[in-house]
């Protein structure tokens, strides 16, 4: 069971997860724990970095200053055995003090280092988390994710963990279950050096599934703050619904696209072991939420969601020469790939002058650069960009051989006067994706939730 920062974020909360946690505990389940920063550290673990990065020492101390007093208030408030107390507060104190000499010496500022600097917050929350376990009679151990036995690559801040990485982690964590539920810190991992890594966005449920294919877990529970997957965004359309059942690859394709619940690495380990994954809302832990599986299950009016992705760029490579000849477009792949950018979607033709490239925002200057130096002998006229705008993503399974799906969309898209940029649909046909300009996003989703009637469908297992 992994949770999520919201699922911890105070006293309250973590006394909450400890109950759920308990329950299963008593039924005689072997429980695993996964858990994510309380929310908001993380963000200032961030703060503290940027000041860092600027020589301002002193705004970072005030930041882990607030950091030590948020953890200390929440043990307090939390634990009723005062030997837990002090024994947390003591951990509080060795891990704080380890914060403030890595601020002290970090003036040279690299990717390793800011692995190391982010790792702080799971591991001011798991002791926390294990010790509210103790408190409620059931036994406890906490864990890194080093000390779990997540070995991974050397790429730092979105690290992927090697296929080591089961033996270890059997060697470490099934032991401990005969006797605890382990608590293990979600989003880190360590390097064959010994490096503290990270994995990056969705990092903990990432560490949860990897956790689960090596002990071969059941089932992988993920506890967040919503019902499970929805519809689509239910901050633009409040009568999304939750998908009570849904396949790994539909799950991915929403994620990869916008739907936020889930990051589409965090479901690939599961998937290999063809592992169940459920995600479930820590406020309302009666509903059953939504259960990923293996294999498709086709609804009447055959689209499941609608989600969008808005922190995209449109990248456009122009030039009559890009027409008939070749290696224009291996070579741009190529520059963004030794740039480490992924490319989200590509668009060509076969008489157009334009190869499009949807990348991520945050690369977006690099994806610039690195094409710049690549094309610096003028073989293309120009290079510009857009980051105005969204992705929209269509998913189901029952589209593939359904004909008129493409249609109804781009129908529902020109009777809102929405102008499609750029179109893209897998050859699964389990999704169609499209640019829009980034204002249009909103009335786009709610097109589609309405054209495929997505509040009145029933998805009941």
């Amino acid at each position: 069971m992994k949770f999520g920062g919201t699922s911890v974020k105070d006293a309250e909360m973590i006394k909450r997860v400890a109950s759920l946690t308990k329950e299963r505990y008593n039924e005689g389940v072997e429980v695993v724990v996964v858990v994510s920063a309380m929310s908001g550290t993380t963000d200032q673990l961030i703060q503290i970095g940027e000041n860092l990065k600027k020589r301002r020492k002193q705004e970072a101390h005030d930041l882990i200053n607030q950091i030590e007093d948020r953890h200390k208030e929440t043990a307090k408030k939390l634990l009723s055995n005062n030997d837990l107390v002090d024994s947390v507060l003591g951990e509080v104190d060795e891990i704080i003090g380890e914060l403030r000499l890595l601020a002290e010496e970090m003036d040279n500022f690299i990717d390793r280092s800011f692995d190391y600097l982010m790792s702080f917050g799971e591991r001011l929350s798991a002791p926390l988390l294990s010790a509210a376990l103790q408190d409620n009679n059931v036994p406890s151990k906490h864990l890194t994710g080093r000390e779990a036995g997540v070995i991974t690559n050397q790429c730092y801040g979105s690290a992927i963990p090697l296929s080591e990485s089961n033996k270890r982690i059997k060697e470490s964590v099934l032991p401990l279950l005969e006797e605890s539920v382990p608590v293990i810190t979600g989003f880190i991992g360590c390097s064959k050096n010994g490096d503290i890594t990270t994995l990056g966005r969705g990092g903990s449920d990432y560490s949860a599934s990897t956790i689960g294919r090596a002990i071969e877990a059941d089932e992988i529970w993920i506890w967040t703050d919503v019902d499970g997957l929805l519809t689509t965004d239910p901050r633009v359309v409040p009568e999304a619904q939750t998908l009570r059942r849904i396949s790994y690859r539909e799950a991915m394709e929403l994620s990869f696209f916008g739907a936020e619940v889930l990051h589409p690495k965090s479901i690939e380990p599961a998937i290999e072991k063809n592992i169940p994954v459920r995600v479930k809302n820590t406020f309302t832990p009666g509903f059953e939420g939504t259960l990923i599986v293996k294999d498709e299950e086709k609804v009447e009016g055959v689209v499941k969601g609608v989600s969008a992705e808005r922190d995209v760029a449109l990248v456009n490579i122009s030039g009559m020469d890009i027409i008939g000849t070749p290696g224009i477009a291996a070579d741009a792949f190529g520059a963004l790939a030794d740039a480490d950018i992924n490319i989200i979607m590509i668009s060509t033709g076969s008489s157009e002058p334009t190869i499009s490239l949807l990348v991520d925002e945050k690369d977006l200057s690099r994806a610039i650069k690195a094409l710049e130096t690549e094309f610096s002998d003028n073989t293309i006229e120009e290079i510009t960009h857009d980051p105005e705008v969204s992705v929209i993503t269509v998913v189901g399974s029952g589209m593939a051989g359904t004909p008129g799906i493409a249609g109804r969309v781009f129908t529902a898209m020109g009777q809102e006067k929405i102008n499609i940029i750029m179109i893209s649909q897998g050859s699964s046909e389990f999704n169609i994706s499209f640019v829009v300009k980034k204002h249009e996003t909103n009335s786009a989703l709610r097109s589609l939730h309405e054209e495929f009637r997505l509040d009145k469908k029933d998805y009941k297992l």
